[in-house]
């Protein structure tokens, strides 16, 4: 019993003597190991950069030679399929030598790493010192995100030139900006697998969305549909004329579309097959379009019907439809298609043109001009969309919305047109003869003018201040039918000429025309231009003049209107020397735009144009030079 308790009183002295022979012998360590250390530990490296026994500053220049290239490198950014090379300065990323020196030497004199070192077998590795700016990174993320992002689509099939042509499937991916931030900074400076200071590619994280249509329902789509569909051409059958429609034109009317299950289903657009020109023309004529009764006046001078009226078939865009799509992926003589068709009436059948009352002719204007192709095009273009219309009481007649915008889908080629006193090409050049021609028809019908404008220079063919010309968007011819009776326009034209005629009641026996002397005489300056733009152009004077519109009823005046036009001059152009001379194209004009009249006959006031010049109130001033003008 007694040694027992002898040897607890003894163990009792002996546990601190051991705590403090402990505490002596790790300071003993820690002392040894400053003794073997400088600022930075001996072996001290940094992503494979030795540091070790140099000072702060030694470190931090050291770094900075070893690292800094690196550290300003681009990292190769692996997003989905793509590779895109990601700057650090893009992403607000940049070594802090300074602050990483600091670290080595820190680490190498806390007393945890003295010590560790006397027993460790390797050298150390210390961790960089990364900046980043979050704003600036998270900015540059959200860049490459959408500059790489990859719509998904659904594999479908197209065709083209009559052929089918299968359109992949193709995985959308997106990037994953909060992973991609995070991943990128971590593969900062961090070397390769192979020990190589690049880190390679960096895959940043990617969400993936799978189509709805992959290869296998697109090659079902193309052996069932597709290829059937354009193999030969389909014969449509109207009224017993067979029209074949080629695999080129079916190709460019058909499509897949994917339903609500992923199943690609066959589409034909019915209206754009029934309007392409390769197929519109062949079907109006097969199925027998009406024809409107076309009036004129007789050798009495009386209106009559000069042409009866047709009632006629059309085919409808459902009917079509319905015809081809079977027949699509038949083979041989099934290939044929019955088209049916639908009876439709003229718009103006002869009892309508009766009806209408319209007993005499109340003016007729021909205006001539130079032969040139686009002129013939043009010309007989409006000169078609305008013959036939009637105007009822009290309505007005458009030149615009008769006509339409001058486009090649209206049937408008280019031609020479004057904008800002430089030839263009333009669809529709030319028609404003018609715009002159029709002006003056309503002159002498003693119809009221609601709009219109005349050239900036004048153009010899033309009447003097009574011409006009248009401008899709900006300027207008209209007028009004304030003759109480309805109007029939009768319009024809040749490659030279272009004559409208104008039926009805006349409110007036006669309708006459005075012009005044040129006032305000203007010459014209000398300019000289350069190619390839340059053309030659003539001079002419610019003046005012000032035309009077007289109305006689019963051998009396009955009234008077009057209304002056400002033309500028026409300034001389010539070419530099060193290029040949231009000369003036086929046909082509030599004037420029005018500003629209600000004032109209005093009876008849018409709307001033926009391009209208408000420093005249009391003459009509032409359209504005910068103005597109037809000629």
């Amino acid at each position: 019993m007694r040694s027992v308790g002898s040897w607890t009183g003894n163990w009792r002295i002996a546990l601190p003597v051991a705590g403090g022979a402990v505490v002596l012998g790790l300071g003993g360590l820690y002392v040894a190991g400053l003794a073997v250390g400088d600022d930075v530990a001996s072996g001290t490296r940094v992503r494979g950069v030795d540091i070790g026994g140099m000072s702060r500053a030694e470190a931090e220049r050291t770094l900075t030679r070893e690292l800094g290239p690196t550290a300003a490198a681009p990292m190769a950014a692996g997003i989905g399929d793509r590779v895109e090379q990601v700057a650090p300065v893009s992403l607000g990323m940049s070594l802090d030598a300074t602050a990483t020196a600091e670290r080595a030497a820190r680490t190498g004199h806390d007393p945890v790493g003295v010590i560790g070192r006397l027993f460790a077998s390797g050298d150390p590795d210390v961790e960089p010192v990364v900046r980043m700016d979050e704003k600036t990174a998270r900015a540059a993320v959200e860049r490459l995100g959408a500059s790489t992002r990859q719509e998904v689509r659904d594999g479908s099939i197209a065709f083209e030139a009559g052929k089918p042509k299968v359109v992949a499937a193709q995985t959308g991916v997106s990037l994953v900006q909060d992973g991609a931030l995070d991943t990128l900074r971590n593969a900062y400076l961090r070397p390769s697998p192979d020990g190589s200071p690049d880190a390679g590619t960096v895959t940043l994280p990617v969400r993936r969305t799978e189509p709805r249509v992959g290869a296998e329902e697109t090659g079902r789509a193309l052996r069932e549909f597709a290829e059937p569909a354009v193999s030969a051409p389909v014969t449509l059958s109207v009224a017993g004329t067979r029209i074949p429609v080629s695999p080129v034109v079916l190709g460019e009317h058909l499509k897949v579309k994917a339903d609500a299950g992923g199943r690609l289903m066959p589409a034909l657009d019915s209206e754009g097959l029934l309007t392409d020109p390769a197929v519109a023309g062949r079907l109006a004529e097969a199925a027998g379009s009406p024809r409107d009764a076309v009036l004129g006046v007789d050798a009495g001078g009386r209106v009559v019907v000069e042409r009866p009226s047709r009632s006629g078939r059309h085919v409808t865009k459902d009917a079509l439809g319905q015809a081809v799509m079977p027949a699509l992926t038949r083979s041989g003589a099934g290939r044929s298609a019955v088209v049916a068709t639908t009876a439709v009436q003229p718009e103006l059948t002869d009892a309508e043109a009766k009806r209408l009352g319209i007993k005499e002719q109340l003016s007729s204007f021909t205006v001539d001009f130079p032969a040139a192709p686009y002129r013939s095009t043009n010309i007989g273009r409006a000169v078609e969309l305008i013959n036939g219309s009637v105007v009822m009481p009290g309505k007005q007649w458009s030149f615009n919305r008769t006509v339409g915008e001058r486009t090649k889908e209206n049937g408008f080629v280019d031609g020479i047109m004057i904008n800002d006193g430089q030839y263009v090409k333009s669809p529709g050049g030319g028609v404003s003869a018609v715009a002159t021609t029709m002006y003056n028809a309503m002159f002498f019908a003693g119809l009221k003018p609601l709009e219109h404008g005349a050239h900036s220079f004048y153009i010899e063919r033309y009447p003097e201040g009574r011409e006009a010309t248009v401008a899709w968007g900006t300027l207008d011819l209209r007028w009004l039918n304030d003759s109480g009776h309805p109007v029939y326009i009768q319009a024809e034209s040749t490659d030279t000429s272009l004559t409208i005629t104008l039926l009805g009641t006349k409110k007036y026996d006669e309708v006459r025309a005075t012009k005044g002397p040129r006032t305000k005489v203007t010459p014209p300056a000398k300019r000289t231009g350069v190619a390839p733009k340059c053309e030659v152009q003539t001079p002419l004077e610019g003046f005012d003049v000032t035309v009077g519109r007289i109305f006689v009823k019963g051998g009396q005046e009955v009234k008077r209107e009057e209304h002056t036009t400002h033309y500028t001059p026409r300034d001389e152009v010539t070419c530099e020397p060193e290029t040949a001379p231009g000369t003036e194209p086929s046909g082509a004009p030599t004037q420029a735009p005018a500003k629209a009249p600000t004032q109209a006959p005093t009876q008849a006031p018409a709307k001033a144009p926009t391009q209208a010049a408000a420093a005249a109130p009391a003459a009509a001033t032409a359209a504005s030079a910068a103005v597109p003008q037809t000629r």
